[in-house]
């Protein structure tokens, strides 16, 4: 089998990440989308998650900041199956230290076929979708049996 059939259930697990440019445009999104966010499970990098529950009262699960390795953790949740979902609000306009770790954050939710949005309008549709009220069943690829078939031919 090349791929796993995988489940992201009908409370997700989302993670809320924003450059320092965006952090205030991110807390206003959700306090717009408060109602939704409550039923999830949230979490989110070092400032941004607690500036969120500071400014929304959602309680929001906080990981060290980005330069500090806060996108590698969520992103090796996203490995051990503990984040369904991102939203993460870049800035393109400013040069970020820690941009080879956004790009790894975003291959890696990539790899793992989780929905990431980038920007206020993907989020938009995302948390809106029909789909944020059930559970949604998608394939991932089989890494053990990647690895094996690599291995086997090295």
């Amino acid at each position: 089998m090349d791929f796993l059939p995988m489940t992201i259930k009908k409370q997700k697990n989302i993670a809320l990440i924003a450059h320092d440019q965006k952090k205030h445009e991110l807390m206003d999104w959700c306090l717009q989308h408060r109602e939704i966010l409550s039923k999830h499970f949230l979490c989110g990098t070092g400032t941004t998650a607690r500036m969120i529950t500071d400014y929304t009262g959602l309680p929001v699960k906080g990981y060290n900041s980005g330069p500090l390795g806060g996108d590698q953790q969520i992103g090796a949740k996203i490995v051990e199956g503990k984040i369904d979902f991102v939203i993460f609000f870049s800035d393109p306009l400013t040069a970020q230290p820690h941009d080879p770790d956004v790009k790894a954050l975003l291959r890696i939710a990539q790899v793992y076929d989780i929905p990431i949005a980038n920007n206020k309008a993907s989020a938009d549709f995302m948390i809106t979708s029909p789909l944020m009220n059930e559970e949604y069943e998608h394939d991932v690829i089989n890494f053990k049996q990647n690895i094996s078939e690599r291995a086997q031919t090295l």
